[in-house]
C-alpha cells in the first residue's frame, strides 16, 4: 500500500514554570522581584484573601450575604495576577477573584457589597476602569478582548502608551465558545491581552478530565497563534513572574499571551454547592499538602524571617482590618429596590414604568 509523503508544518511544546515546590523549597534561582519584603507582602495578601473569603462564607450562612464563591486554595493566582499588573492596566475578571481585587485596591466592604446584592460595590473607589465581576462563564474574556482592542486603538490613533487588559477564567471557561472567540481575536489582531486560566480542576462538579482531552489547557492557545505557558498555580512567585513577563510583552507591542495556572479548589464551588458529593477525599487531602499559603510560609521560615510571633501579629492586624470592613458593610444603608432599573437604564423604557412605580411604593 502506498504511503503518501507528508511534510511537518507545525509543532509545539508547552513549558511549565515553578520556583517553590510543594515543600517550600526553591527549584531554581528566584526572579529579581522576589525579595524578602515582597514575598512577605504577597504572603500577607494571600492570608487576607483567605480571611475575607472565610468571613464571607460565614456571613452567607447567617443571611448577611448572598451566594458566595470562595477562592480557598487558589489565593496565589489572584494575588500573583493583581500584584504583577500595572496600575494603568485594566482587569476584566471572573467571579472568583478575591486576591486580585484586593491587590487592585478594591476595598473589602466593596467585595461584600457585591455579594450582598448591592451593585454599588462594583463602583470601586480605586481601580476605576476595572470591569465588574462576571458571573456568566467566559463572557468576560470577550470583554477583555474588546478592552484590549480599545487600548491598542488609543495607542495607534492617539499616541497613548500601550496599556494592557488582563482577563481571567476557570478551567470550565476554556470549554466555552466565548473563550475561543476571544483568543482568536487577540491573536489575529495582536491585542495587548493577557488571559489567565485558573485551572482548579473543577467546573462546578465536572472534573477537568470530563471537559477536554487536551493534555494541558495552555495548548489551547496554540490554535490562536498565542504564546502560552503553564505555571504552578500554588506558587505565587511563578504566577507573578509569568504574568509580569506577559504584561511586559503586551506593553512593548508584542501582543497577547495565555497562562494556565494549575491549582486545586479546596472548597465548594459556591456556598450553594456541596463538593463532598463529588470530590474524591483522597485528592482533596493531597491538594491540601500543596496549598499556597503553607508553601510560601515554609520558605519564609527557612529564610529565618517568619515564625509564630510574626504570624500571630499578622493575624491580629488582619482581623482588625476585617472587622472594620464588616462594620462598614453592615452600616451602609441598603440601596433602594428601584436600583435594579436605575443601574441598567439611562432612560427607563415605557414597559417598565408601572413596575418601577410599584417598587417605589413598596420601598
Amino acid at each position: 500500500m502506498h504511503k503518501p509523503r507528508m511534510q511537518l508544518l507545525a509543532s509545539f511544546d508547552i513549558a511549565s514554570l515553578q520556583y517553590l515546590d510543594e515543600s517550600g523549597q526553591t527549584t531554581q534561582a528566584l526572579p529579581d522581584f522576589a525579595t524578602p519584603d515582597t514575598l512577605v507582602a504577597l504572603y500577607r495578601q494571600m492570608t487576607l484573601a483567605r480571611m475575607v473569603d472565610d468571613r464571607a462564607v460565614k456571613m452567607q450562612r447567617t443571611g448577611q450575604l448572598g451566594t458566595y464563591p470562595s477562592s480557598l486554595g487558589q489565593e496565589a493566582i489572584g494575588v500573583g495576577v493583581g500584584a504583577a499588573m500595572a496600575k494603568e492596566d485594566i482587569y476584566c475578571p471572573n467571579y472568583r477573584e478575591t486576591g486580585a481585587l484586593l491587590e487592585r485596591g478594591v476595598r473589602i466592604e466593596e467585595i461584600y457589597a457585591i455579594w450582598g446584592g448591592d451593585e454599588r460595590g462594583q463602583n470601586y473607589r480605586h481601580a476605576r476602569e476595572d470591569l465588574p465581576l462576571s458571573v456568566p462563564i467566559a463572557t468576560q474574556m470577550l470583554h477583555g478582548a474588546g478592552v484590549a482592542f480599545a487600548l491598542k486603538y488609543k495607542h495607534e490613533q492617539l499616541g497613548e502608551p500601550i496599556r494592557a487588559a488582563v482577563t481571567s477564567g476557570g478551567d470550565g471557561a476554556t470549554s466555552k465558545g466565548d473563550f475561543y472567540e476571544a483568543i482568536n481575536l487577540a491573536g489575529d489582531w495582536k491585542l495587548p491581552l493577557v488571559v489567565v486560566i485558573n485551572n482548579n480542576q473543577w467546573a462546578i462538579s465536572l472534573p477537568r478530565s470530563g471537559q477536554t482531552a487536551c493534555k494541558t489547557l495552555a495548548q489551547k492557545a496554540i490554535a490562536a497563534g498565542i504564546p502560552s505557558l503553564q505555571v504552578d498555580g500554588n506558587d505565587v512567585i511563578a504566577v507573578y513572574q509569568a504574568v509580569l513577563e506577559a504584561l511586559q510583552q503586551a506593553h512593548a507591542g508584542g501582543g497577547p499571551s495565555l497562562i494556565e495556572a494549575v491549582t486545586y479548589r479546596l472548597c465548594d464551588h459556591t456556598t450553594a454547592d456541596d463538593a463532598s458529593r463529588y470530590q474524591p477525599q483522597e485528592g482533596l487531602k493531597e491538594a491540601w499538602s500543596k496549598e499556597p499559603l503553607r508553601r510560601l510560609r515554609t520558605y519564609l521560615e527557612g529564610l529565618g524571617i517568619w515564625g509564630d510571633a510574626q504570624e500571630e501579629e499578622l493575624q491580629r492586624e488582619l482581623r482588625e482590618i476585617l472587622e472594620e470592613a464588616v462594620r462598614v458593610y453592615r452600616q451602609t444603608p441598603r440601596d433602594t429596590p428601584t436600583a435594579i432599573f436605575e443601574h441598567l437604564y439611562e432612560t427607563l423604557p415605557e414597559a417598565f414604568i408601572e413596575q418601577y412605580q410599584q417598587l417605589q411604593g413598596d420601598s
